[in-house]
């Protein structure tokens, strides 16, 4: 499945499903970029192309989301700087590297999603070079 109209129609449960449509209108409006599917699962707005001091190249999405049955992945590329401030307003949320996990869209500020969205993408345009999708 490579078109991001049918993955988004497939996203299960029914609040899953809500809560992607709302994510992919997010996206949108807070990037300016329309969705890519990544991987099958994984909406990604923006595009970087990267090379590691191993010579490693390849080329990732620069933000965006996985609607995932146990919780939403929202990817913030390549990690986070020092976002402890933005997160500490964000609302209830676990993180990982790259990723940050909300069991519920309804559990984070939106506006502090956003405010987030935007530093993860300049602080990526620190290293690679970012460019819409």
């Amino acid at each position: 499945m490579d078109d991001v109209g049918d993955f988004l129609e497939s996203v299960e449960p029914a609040r899953r499903h809500r809560e992607a449509a709302q994510l992919d209108a997010f996206f949108r409006d807070v990037t300016g970029w329309q969705p890519v599917l990544w991987s099958g699962s994984m909406l990604g707005y923006g595009q970087y192309d990267y090379t590691y001091a191993s010579g490693r190249t390849g080329r990732y999405f620069a933000t965006g989301f996985a609607p995932r049955k146990a919780k939403l992945s929202i990817y913030i590329m390549p990690g986070y700087a020092d976002f402890s401030g933005i997160l500490e307003r964000l609302g209830k949320h676990s993180k990982g590297k790259s990723c940050l996990y909300l069991n519920k869209l309804e559990d984070a500020d939106l506006d502090v999603l956003a405010e987030l969205v935007r530093a993860g993408l300049a602080d990526l345009a620190k290293s690679w070079p970012v460019r819409s999708t």
